[in-house]
């Protein structure tokens, strides 16, 4: 079986492999204090131009958003998100099941949402004091239909958080894959500006497991390690992330990793609209979302792995391919010949 199911099927790139095993006997103290993962912030804060952010490595994406959003809102606070959002739908409940509400708005067809809508939301429930209250908009880039956010439209919702008190908090899961887009204008520098938190994704762009939270809001900081504690989110072997950070932020590493699985999906998206196939969204990272007839979608999954993504009517439906670092160029063109050929 060929996957393109995901962007983490693989274990990691060799290089962050290899700094692993060359560390494997050394000794050192636990719980992120090691000089591996100082190493790796240090690198993380060069990379985002802002010195004096503060930057927390941990495992997992529902972890982040998890911890992130736990810690920053008040037991009667809530978040926006689209409906399509992570937090929304594939975190099973997580963030409600820290008691806080998800406000879940109609995303504009491209899984993004936009000031007017939050404007709307913001200003149903801002003075009734039997609803929850509006304090944080999260956003992803890319967003879950592999779709990106402008710059003109990050800095239009920045603003408006900031208008009305609100924190605005940016899932970078795939960050590396939308900064590689070419139809990418936001700069890795521009996050630490217009966002109060974000994190860069490592899972999924070439890590074994990790992700780099970056608070750039002094406020929000305080007391966010005894939140990692007490939600047993601190690695107690923390230099394997500082480790692996480290690594991947030396020289244009993490671009790379985007630039790979960019090109790779751009062939595969090339290949099936030659094919005579449709597209469900036109996205220009490392998510592709085609639809295919079913019975075509059968036979796929005698030699493909892909996520099934939704019925589009009785005989067709949307499938999902995910590129990533590992990706072969050869397994790109097979999965094309074979769609011209079944």
């Amino acid at each position: 079986m060929i996957s393109f199911k995901n962007d983490y099927s693989e274990g990691a790139l060799p290089y962050i492999m290899e700094a692993l095993l060359k560390t494997n006997l050394e000794q050192t103290v636990g719980y992120g204090e090691d000089e591996y993962t100082e190493l790796g912030i240090e690198a993380i804060k060069r990379s985002i131009g802002c010195e004096e952010c503060y930057v927390r490595l941990l495992v997992g994406g529902t972890q982040t958003n998890l911890l992130t959003i736990s810690h920053i809102l008040r037991p009667y606070e809530a978040v926006i998100a689209s409906d399509t959002g992570h937090i929304s739908i594939h975190e099973a409940g997580a963030i409600e099941a820290t008691g806080h509400k998800v406000l879940e708005l109609p995303n504009d067809g491209e899984g993004k949402i936009n000031v007017d809508m939050i404007r709307e939301c913001y200003e149903l429930y801002k003075d009734d004091f039997h609803m929850v209250k509006p304090r944080m908009v999260y956003i992803s880039n890319p967003t879950e239909l592999g779709t990106l956010y402008t710059k003109d439209e990050l800095v239009s919702i920045s603003n408006y958080c900031k208008e009305v008190g609100m924190y605005l908090y940016l899932d970078g899961a795939r960050l590396a894959s939308a900064l590689a887009s070419e139809k990418n204008d936001i700069e890795l520098t521009d996050y630490p500006k217009y966002c109060d938190a974000f994190y860069i994704g490592g899972t999924k762009c070439g890590l074994l497991f990790g992700e780099a939270l970056v608070i750039t809001n002094k406020e929000l900081e305080r007391g966010f390690f005894c939140s990692t504690k007490q939600r047993g989110a601190t690695l107690a072997k923390g230099r394997l992330l500082g480790i692996q950070f480290a690594e991947l932020f030396k020289g244009d590493r993490y671009y790379q990793v985007g630039k790979h699985s960019n090109e790779m999906a751009t062939l595969l998206k090339k290949g099936v609209l030659e094919a005579g196939y449709k597209l469900k969204t036109d996205s220009y990272t490392n998510q592709q979302f085609f639809i295919f007839p079913n019975e075509k979608i059968e036979k796929l999954g005698e030699k493909y792995r892909y996520e099934f993504w939704e019925k589009i009517d009785e005989d067709n439906s949307a499938i999902r391919f995910v590129t990533s670092w590992a990706t072969r160029e050869e397994d790109v063109k097979e999965l094309i010949k074979d769609l011209k050929t079944l």
